[in-house]
């Protein structure tokens, strides 16, 4: 089965590398069926061969003690530059437009009051978590988001496809929404993000983490190989560290950043897992360019 995986990823790839060589011309136009999928791929930029689009549509995060699963699909979007030998990793280019990670919202199990320890807290913080925690607006959303800029993320298609190494890393941070937290309550942050990398292959953690093993998937070829989707692919990280919380209370973070932090529990590297099931979905950019040329 494995092999026959790679088969099928190495014949898609190779499709796709003539289809790169087949089609030529200027985008005017739109983009129909299959190829609407790639609709904020930077297809003329005449650097981005290949254009991705991958749907996240059900997994977990788990940072420290807390399990959020993911319910509501992310979207990672944007062009694939020229694979390059020495790194083993493709060149990511930023979306047309919006963001090339979907800021999407996940629902915290729990909400606020999910968040609040239960150990022994002075008065001071008793009352603030009274007032903060203790009402009907407690729903929590816990959203991923790029921690830099598009360019940093990592692709590597030929890792994907062995099951072994990086095949996405991506720089995070986690924000946490809810009115009483602020605007600005995150975990990972531009100097100091968490780094996802994410392999269909085996983990190899630190304790108390165990090995996990992520999958490959399988690959259709569509529009006669000049789409290919590559469906029930998992990727996994546990071995990913993670910095406290700050922000979070606005004027008065000094004192809710240790409640939110105390929550969590330790976020070192060994106590944190990311597993995101996918649905990825790669075309030449020169065929989406010619899709679009022909629906005026």
């Amino acid at each position: 089965m494995h092999h026959h995986r790679m088969r099928v990823a190495c014949t898609a790839l190779a499709v796709l590398a003539f289809a790169a060589l087949s089609f030529a011309g200027i985008a005017s136009a739109k983009l129909t069926g299959v190829y609407t999928r790639f609709e904020k791929c930077p297809y003329t930029n005449t650097e981005v061969k290949r254009c991705i689009t991958s749907y996240t549509e059900s997994g977990e995060v788990i940072l420290g003690s807390k399990t959020v699963p993911i319910l509501n699909k992310t979207t990672l979007q944007g062009g694939l530059g020229k694979f390059n030998e020495e790194t083993g990793f493709t060149p990511f280019f930023a979306p047309t437009s919006g963001d090339a990670l979907s800021k999407t919202p996940q629902n915290v199990p729990g909400g606020l009051l999910g968040i609040v320890p239960e150990a022994k807290q002075p008065a001071l913080v008793k009352a603030l978590i009274k007032f903060f925690f203790e009402n009907s607006l407690t729903g929590l959303n816990s959203t991923l988001e790029l921690a830099k800029p598009a360019t940093e993320i990592k692709v590597s298609q030929l890792h994907l496809s062995e099951e072994l190494g990086t095949a996405l890393e991506m720089p995070l941070k986690v924000h946490l929404e809810n009115p009483f937290l602020g605007n600005n309550c995150y975990v990972g942050s531009s100097s100091s993000p968490v780094i996802w990398k994410l392999t269909t292959g085996p983990t190899s953690p630190p304790a108390p983490n165990k090995s996990i093993k992520g999958f490959a998937g399988f690959a259709e070829l569509l529009e006669e190989g000049r789409v290919v989707e590559n469906k029930e692919t998992k990727l996994v990280d546990n071995a990913f560290s993670a910095p406290a919380a700050t922000g979070c209370g606005g004027i008065i973070s000094f004192l809710v950043n240790p409640i939110v932090n105390g929550s969590l529990g330790t976020t070192t590297a060994g106590h944190n897992t990311a597993i995101l099931n996918n649905t990825i979905n790669l075309a030449s950019s020169a065929a989406v360019k010619k899709n679009n040329e022909e629906h005026p």
